[in-house]
C-alpha cells in the first residue's frame, strides 16, 4: 500500500504539458554558455559586436542584405510597415494574419490603414489581392502587402511557394513592396523541406522571431535592403528599441539561427501524432490535421466552449489556449517528448467523456 501511495504522488507531481504556445520554450544549455562569454558594447552607440553578428549571419540565412535586431517580432513587422509607408497610406493583408488581426492597433499612431483580404489557408485571394491594389480614383495608395508564412490563425498553414511567388511579382508589377511576417517562417522552411531564403526569396522584407520554436528567451530579427533597415534602425530608436549591451540576449538568438531550426521537424511531427490521435479519440473532438507545429482542437459538438475545456484540461495535467469562443490550440516545442503527446491524448480523453 505504501509503495502504490508512493507511486500515485509521483504521478501527481508531474509537470504540466505545456501546448500553449512555442513561446514557452527555455534557452538551452548551448543557449547560456555563448550568453555568457559574448563580446558586448553599447548598441545604442557604437554598436554591440554580437547583436551585429546575429544581424548578419540572420540576413544571410533569409537572403537578405541587412538585419536588424529587434526586441520582438511585432516591432519587427512594425518598423517593415514604418520603413515602406507614408501616412495615410495602406497597408493590405490577409483577413486572419496576425499583422491584422493582433498588431493593427499600431494605426492609432501611424496613421495607416490595414485592408484585409478574404483567404485560404491564409492565402489571400488573388483576385481580391488585385482589386486592393488598383489605386485609381478615391482608392487609397497600397503602400506594403504582407504574408504571414507559416500562418498562425490557419492552425500553421505554410504558403504554397507559387502563391508568394505570385503576391510578390503582383505588387513589385505596381511598385508596392512585400513584407513576410515570417515569425516561424524556420518552420515553414522544414515543412517545405528547404532553406529559409528560399522561402523569403519571395518578399522584400522579412521578420524572424528567434523565441518561439527556435527557443531563445527573447528577440526578432527584421531582414531586408539595406536603406529599409538603415530606415528601421532609425524608428528603432525613436520607439525605445535600443537595447544597449544586448548581446547577451543576441547570442541566443545567434544559436537559434544557426542550431535550432535543424530540430524543428521532431515538433512536426508530434503535432501530427497529436492530430491524429485526437481525431480517433472521440466523435466530440475535430483536429486539424498540421503542416507545422499547430494543431487547432474543434470542440464545439461537446456543447461546451473552450475556456470550459482549457480549464478542464489543465487540472488534468495539460495547458492548451482557448482560440476564439469553440477552439483550443495546442503547439508541440523542444520541451514536449512522445511521451508527453500519449497524456496529453489521454487527458483529452478524459476530459471528452467528463464533459459528455
Amino acid at each position: 500500500m505504501a509503495h502504490q501511495n508512493e507511486t500515485n504522488s509521483a504521478a501527481v507531481e508531474l509537470p504540466p504539458i505545456d501546448l500553449r504556445s512555442d513561446t514557452v520554450t527555455k534557452p538551452t544549455e548551448a543557449m547560456y554558455a555563448r550568453m555568457a562569454s559574448a563580446p558586448l558594447g553599447d548598441d545604442g552607440l557604437d554598436g554591440d559586436p554580437t547583436a551585429r553578428e546575429l544581424e548578419a549571419v540572420a540576413a544571410a540565412a533569409l537572403g537578405k542584405e541587412a538585419g536588424l535586431f529587434v526586441p520582438s517580432c511585432t516591432m519587427a513587422n512594425l518598423l517593415a510597415t514604418l520603413a515602406q509607408s507614408e501616412r495615410s497610406e495602406q497597408v493590405v493583408l490577409e483577413s486572419a494574419a496576425h499583422m491584422y488581426v493582433s498588431e493593427r492597433g499600431a494605426a492609432t499612431f501611424t496613421g495607416l490603414f490595414h485592408l484585409p483580404v478574404a483567404g485560404t489557408a491564409g492565402a489571400m485571394d488573388l483576385n481580391l489581392l488585385e482589386d486592393a491594389l488598383q489605386g485609381e480614383g478615391l482608392k487609397l495608395k497600397t503602400a506594403l502587402v504582407a504574408m504571414e508564412t507559416s500562418h498562425n490563425n490557419a492552425s500553421g498553414a505554410v504558403l504554397p511557394l507559387e502563391h508568394m511567388q505570385a503576391v510578390h511579382a503582383m505588387a513589385s508589377s505596381r511598385g508596392v513592396p512585400v513584407h513576410l511576417d515570417g515569425a516561424r517562417i524556420f518552420n515553414a522552411a522544414t515543412a517545405l523541406g528547404m532553406a529559409p531564403d528560399q522561402v523569403a526569396r519571395h518578399c522584400d522584407t522579412v521578420a524572424l522571431c528567434l523565441s518561439k520554436g527556435l527557443s531563445a528567451p527573447a528577440g526578432a530579427v527584421l531582414a531586408g535592403p539595406r536603406a529599409v533597415i538603415d530606415r528601421s534602425r532609425r524608428f528603432r530608436r525613436m520607439l525605445g528599441g535600443s537595447q544597449r549591451q544586448i548581446g547577451v540576449l543576441a547570442a541566443a538568438g545567434l544559436e537559434a539561427v544557426q542550431v535550432m531550426g535543424q530540430r524543428l521537424a521532431e515538433d512536426h511531427r508530434r503535432a501530427r501524432a497529436l492530430s491524429d490521435a485526437l481525431n480517433k479519440m472521440h466523435p466530440e473532438v475535430s483536429a486539424t490535421i498540421p503542416q507545422t507545429n499547430i494543431v487547432q482542437v474543434d470542440v464545439s459538438l461537446s456543447g461546451r466552449d473552450g475556456a470550459v475545456w482549457s480549464a478542464a484540461l489543465e487540472k488534468a495535467g495539460v495547458k492548451a489556449r482557448p482560440w476564439g469562443k469553440q477552439r483550443l490550440r495546442c503547439v508541440t516545442h523542444r520541451h514536449i517528448d512522445d511521451a508527453d503527446i500519449d497524456r496529453a491524448v489521454m487527458a483529452f480523453r478524459v476530459v471528452a467523456e467528463t464533459l459528455a
